[in-house]
């Protein structure tokens, strides 16, 4: 994450040198923040930051089984919130730290290393609705908004600034010194108020999402009693969300009246962590470790060990003994779209490209809006150069999932295949827009105009794309001098 600190590092030592150090507090805890920032504004704030962190930050894990358990996870929580309608994302960092944080607009990042520290799913859950409720009671735009003369520009660098606090305290902290803004710093993490009141929401969508009620303040405690033994160094959650005995009591004093049931852990679960563990460090060491816990039995459940075992030997392309893995975990009576998806990328490793074909399409059947299997499935048919498949299948994905830049990927890709150029820059440019890059939006246009091979319709498509896009850079410069 070194890149990642230093990427947040520089843009905090610029946004605090704005004039937002001049500006009045944050508004008081019952004031309204849409009426300082609109929903809108603080969604593409968050976007852009987002943009930084999938595109440019190394430490961004672009693991689609990992995703989707996490938005899946998070939807059930969403929609339990105040506002399930807002619109959640939830991503992983490849970080070992215990962190998870919250972004503006409803974008909520967890460490690799919590979801390797919690030890059930409902601790998980109560760490997420939280942070859930930061974002549905707009404390983030609390702390982002501080002067209605700040730009866009402003606002998102105020914005990366707090996500460096979230992300790396020590490191936000030094870059405040050398900017001379230390009347900003108590800003950067969360007040006493702010975390009451995410402790409260978020204990009540624990409960009405089904988890158990307990895992939030046992998580919590335990993490607390773990930083006890070393001074000065709490983890970095505990750093932005201050954790005093009052929020303990509190939380065990909501507890007191809910009766005790036991919650099972999701298989989900269980998978979710041994991949992010068999992902860790070279792939024969992570062999060697879980061949380790199945050797001396250290495990809370056999399938997940054996399935991170068939990860790692994926990892290792030792692509037989992943598969023996994987038909060990299916005798284990598993049922899971990662567990499909893992099969059918070990055939298609063997080279049987039709064999990994035929089981994602009957994951896709089981599981028809997992967008592992989908990602998988469509990277398989461009790999097998079967492009006009490709093609028809990242056009009916889009129908479905219109901002989804994978699915602009194959589409760009098929006509590459097909040897339709203007189409493939037209499809580059869409991807590249939504990625937040409109120069090379543009590019990509002026390039599809000049392939020659665009029919009169689709020519007219890509002038007019290119007039939308000329037009947008024109705002954004706007935005950027305002």
């Amino acid at each position: 994450m070194r890149s990642i600190h230093r990427l947040f590092a520089g843009v905090l030592a610029c946004a605090l040198t704005v004039q937002l150090l001049h500006a009045e507090g944050l508004p008081e805890l019952g004031d309204v923040a849409s009426n300082e920032l609109s929903l809108a504004t603080e969604r593409k704030i968050g976007q852009q930051i987002m943009d930084e962190i999938r595109w440019r930050e190394p430490s961004y894990l672009d693991d689609p089984d990992v995703e989707n358990y996490l938005n899946q996870l998070g939807e059930r929580l969403v929609a339990m919130s105040d506002d399930p309608g807002m619109g959640f994302q939830f991503f992983a960092i490849n970080d070992l730290s215990i962190n998870a944080f919250a972004m503006p607009g409803g974008f909520i990042g967890v460490h690799v290393g919590l979801l390797l520290a919690v030890q059930t799913e409902s601790e998980l859950a109560g760490v997420l609705a939280h942070e859930v409720s930061h974002v549905t009671q707009r404390h983030i735009a609390r702390q982002i908004f501080q002067s209605k003369k700040l730009s866009m520009a402003s606002m998102v660098a105020m914005g990366l600034s707090l996500l460096a606090a979230r992300s790396s305290p020590q490191g936000a902290m030094a870059a405040i010194s050398t900017t001379q803004a230390g009347a900003i710093a108590a800003q950067l993490a969360y007040s006493r108020d702010f975390e009451r009141e995410a402790d409260r929401l978020g204990f009540d969508i624990l409960r009405r999402a089904g988890y158990d009620v307990r895992g939030m303040s046992g998580f919590f405690a335990r993490l607390q009693q773990s930083t006890r033994q070393y001074e000065n160094n709490a983890t970095a959650y505990l750093r932005t969300h201050p954790l005093s005995g009052e929020r303990m009591s509190d939380m065990q004093n909501r507890e007191q009246p809910v009766a005790y049931r036991q919650v099972a852990d999701s298989q989900d679960f269980q998978l979710v962590r041994a991949r992010v563990r068999a992902l860790q460090g070279r792939p024969s060491d992570a062999v060697r470790e879980f061949e380790t816990f199945l050797r001396d039995r250290k495990y809370s459940s056999e399938a997940g060990t054996r399935y991170g075992l068939a990860v790692a030997f994926a990892r290792n392309r030792d692509w037989a003994a992943a598969e023996q893995e994987l038909a060990a975990v299916r005798r284990l009576k598993v049922s899971s779209a990662m567990v499909d998806r893992q099969l059918a990328e070990i055939k298609t490793g063997r080279g049987e490209k039709e064999a990994g074909l035929t089981l994602y399409r009957e994951a896709m059947v089981r599981y028809p809006r997992n967008l592992a299997v989908l990602y998988g499935y469509g990277n398989t048919l461009i790999g097998d150069r079967q492009f006009a498949a490709a093609l028809k299948f990242a056009d009916d994905q889009l129908q479905i999932y219109p901002l989804d830049v994978h699915f602009y990927k194959f589409r760009a890709d098929s006509y590459a295949g097909l040897g339709r150029r203007s189409q493939h820059h037209l499809a580059l440019a869409e991807l590249t827009a939504l990625k937040g890059q409109t120069a090379g939006a543009i590019e990509q246009l002026q390039l599809a105009q000049q392939a020659g091979d665009a029919n009169f319709y689709e020519m007219s498509m890509i002038d007019g794309r290119l007039r939308e896009m000329k037009k947008r850079q024109i705002e954004e410069m706007k935005e950027r001098r305002n």
